[in-house]
């Protein structure tokens, strides 16, 4: 069964199959793909699957995104968690059973092996991947988040610029000030 959010931008491309259920805010980029055969797939409200994504499952393990994140352009993300406010680099792959803690950032073409599992605040990197450094990103990856949130607003309308101008500038001393305090997460 699907459960999309009524909110949730699917741009043209886009193929969902199996139980998959998306939150609120949240886009789908062209040429993402979601399968699940088995388990389901979760993905959290605000969070964006970018250009050419694929999630699949694992026959042990169900997938599941959390809240604002950033999964990027040609990742894979199968049979995995991965905790709310996390970036997820370009072409980077996380593999089943593998955990990443809330607001950690899995740098590009990181390959997550099998059961992995990474403490909440981690920067991850490597083949195969290792915590590098920690810190906490929550409130950048919020606002990258946030930012494709913005982004696909203005998609909806027919707008394929809405990352430049004064209305997106004044949009993005808003929406960091509400991060800063953590105001955003009311909304």
């Amino acid at each position: 069964m699907q459960v999309i959010h009524e909110s949730v931008f699917v741009a043209p491309g886009v193929q969902i199959y199996g139980d998959v259920r998306i939150g609120e805010g949240s886009s789908l980029w062209p040429n993402a793909v979601i399968r699940c055969e088995a388990n389901e797939v979760v993905v959290g409200r605000y969070t964006n699957l970018q250009d050419f994504v694929m999630v699949h499952i694992g026959f042990d393990h169900p997938t599941q995104i959390g809240d604002f994140c950033s999964i990027t352009h040609h990742a894979t993300v199968h049979g995995c968690t991965i905790g709310d406010a996390c970036l997820v680099g370009i072409n980077a792959t996380i593999m089943d059973g593998a955990v990443i803690g809330a607001g950690s950032i899995v740098a590009g073409g990181a390959f997550v092996t099998e059961g992995s599992e990474f403490a909440p605040g981690s920067i991850i990197a490597g083949v195969p991947a290792k915590q590098i450094r920690e810190r906490d990103m929550s409130r950048p990856n919020r606002l990258n988040a946030w930012q494709y949130h913005h982004n696909a607003q203005a998609y909806l309308r027919g707008e394929h610029r809405a990352w430049s101008g004064p209305e997106h500038s004044a949009w993005l001393a808003e929406i960091r000030a509400a991060i800063e305090s953590d105001a955003d997460l009311d909304r």
